[in-house]
């Protein structure tokens, strides 16, 4: 039996019908409820424009209504596309001219950037408002693909390489379906409050761990400390996994008269991770909820889950990521890089050949994070191989931020590298050098340049001014690993 996303909903739907499957604020869908608008959904689709087994693209903010389309892509055939509703239309357009949807899906906000887009690539547009309207006409048959395989992609996440532009990691269904499988027994895990938005990785992947084992997920509007702490409270949530940016802000919303209405006592899970996580903020969040189970995991779009630390061995092991997954095989190599080996990586690079072998090299994927192993076997990162920023979660390519910098009418030469946060594990540093007879741009007018090219992560968050970038004598090129010595 091949391993199909779209079977989660029709099995969850015959199951449990009437179970809550997914909610934000005061919007929710039960399984049979979700099972049948995927169906009406997939129809719309076709009058849309997109074929089964076509490439959808999804501009949008966290929205209630992106589940039963997820839901019906994935029934159907199709390739869910999801792009960061941060992006400027510049970053958009460069992502979907990557992905060649045949259709492009967005919301009331991003309505008439998103027609320009699609009127640039030849595409047509829809509002999920109207792909709401035509879903309401159409009957609720189930049209699930029957040419559809297990290695058949799923989805398509994006995110920056190093050379600036955008990668689309491509997932199979069963890469999707094997990284959100609960095993063998079937037991229950209790809702679980989701802070990611719903065009990150980390979103679906907990909202599928939930379906799968017919469970219920709730979304947020945004990732702020009051609504996350108010739908644990409303829904007596048991599991919680934010990025260690956010951990700190509930904490701190917490000591509040407001945070202090808030019962968070219902949780039994506390995750975090993505970027490094200082063992004092693990120790806070421990303190603050004591009948959590804590753990930090360690992973990736490309690889999935590879490493977790437990609860137990946070003071025993402070600043590790823990013992290796048991569905991955790890390995360091000389240069002290993370090689990831197993059944949860991804497929490819989208339409990109040339990256997908200098990642994938004999089964193996090489992260770009330099790691070192303990006598127990226990990784710890310890820094990048190559130049990619992490930042709260998000990957930032520093050239990126460069080239947009460099249009900054005061500023003669720039170089942008990441430097250790304890609140973001990295943060974006632009080094400049002043133009000659101008005033040297403060942090705050060169966010307010970028505000149109980039989105608000990849803005720098410090600034340093030098007399000459450093940069190597034969090639030009940037001595970032030297820049990042002299600013730490």
């Amino acid at each position: 039996m091949d391993l199909l996303i779209g079977d989660v909903f029709r099995n969850a739907a015959r199951a449990v019908p009437d179970r809550m499957a997914a909610a934000l604020g005061p919007q929710a869908l039960t399984f049979a409820q979700l099972d049948r608008r995927a169906n009406q959904m997939a129809r719309a689709l076709g009058r849309a424009g997109a074929p089964d087994l076509a490439r959808v693209g999804v501009w949008s903010t966290t929205d209630l209504g992106l589940v039963p389309i997820f839901a019906a892509l994935a029934k159907s055939g199709r390739v869910f596309g999801p792009l960061n509703p941060a992006l400027s239309a510049g970053e958009a357009t460069r992502a979907l001219a990557l992905f060649d949807p045949v259709l492009l899906l967005v919301d009331g906000g991003r309505a008439a950037p998103g027609g320009e887009i699609a009127r640039h690539l030849g595409i047509p547009v829809i509002s999920l408002e109207e792909l709401g309207v035509l879903a309401d006409v159409e009957d609720e048959t189930d049209t699930g693909c029957l040419v559809l395989r297990e290695n058949d992609p799923h989805v398509v996440f994006f995110t920056s390489g190093t050379t600036g532009g955008p990668k689309g990691v491509v997932l199979s269904h069963r890469v999707s379906f094997l990284r959100t499988h609960p095993g063998a027994l079937l037991e229950p895990r209790g809702v679980m409050v989701c802070p990611y938005p719903l065009f990150h990785m980390g979103a679906w992947t907990i909202a599928l761990q939930q379906w799968q084992t017919r469970d219920c997920v709730v979304f947020v509007p945004s990732a702020d400390a009051a609504s996350v702490c108010e739908a644990v409270d409303r829904f007596a949530a048991s599991r919680l996994n934010c990025i260690p940016a956010v951990w700190r802000r509930i904490l701190g919303y917490l000591e509040t008269p407001a945070g202090r209405r808030h019962d968070l006592s219902s949780l039994r899970f506390a995750d975090t991770g993505t970027s490094a996580t200082p063992p004092e903020l693990l120790l806070a969040i421990e303190a603050a909820l004591p009948d959590a189970r804590l753990r930090v995991f360690y992973g990736s779009t490309e690889a999935g889950s590879v490493a977790a630390l437990e609860q137990a061995d946070i003071r025993r092991k402070p600043g590790s990521c823990g013992p290796p997954a048991p569905s991955a095989e790890v390995r360091i190599d000389g240069d002290g890089e993370v090689w990831i080996r197993g059944p949860l990586l991804f497929d490819e690079y989208f339409g990109d050949a040339e990256a997908t072998a200098e990642a994938l090299v004999d089964g193996w994927y090489r992260t770009g994070d330099r790691a070192e192993v303990d006598d127990d076997g226990y990784l710890t990162i310890v820094g990048r191989i190559g130049d990619t920023i992490r930042t709260g979660g998000e990957t930032v390519a520093p050239v990126e931020v460069e080239a947009a910098l460099a249009e900054c009418p005061a500023v003669a030469d720039v170089a942008v590298v990441g430097v250790p946060d304890v609140q973001w594990g990295e943060v974006v540093c632009a080094v400049i050098v002043p133009a000659a007879n101008t005033t040297t741009p403060t942090l705050e007018e060169l966010r307010a340049h970028c505000s149109s090219r980039l989105a608000a992560f990849k803005h720098p968050r410090r600034v340093v001014v030098l007399d000459a970038i450093p940069r190597s004598s034969a090639t030009g090129q940037i001595q970032r690993r030297l820049l990042v010595e002299l600013l730490t």
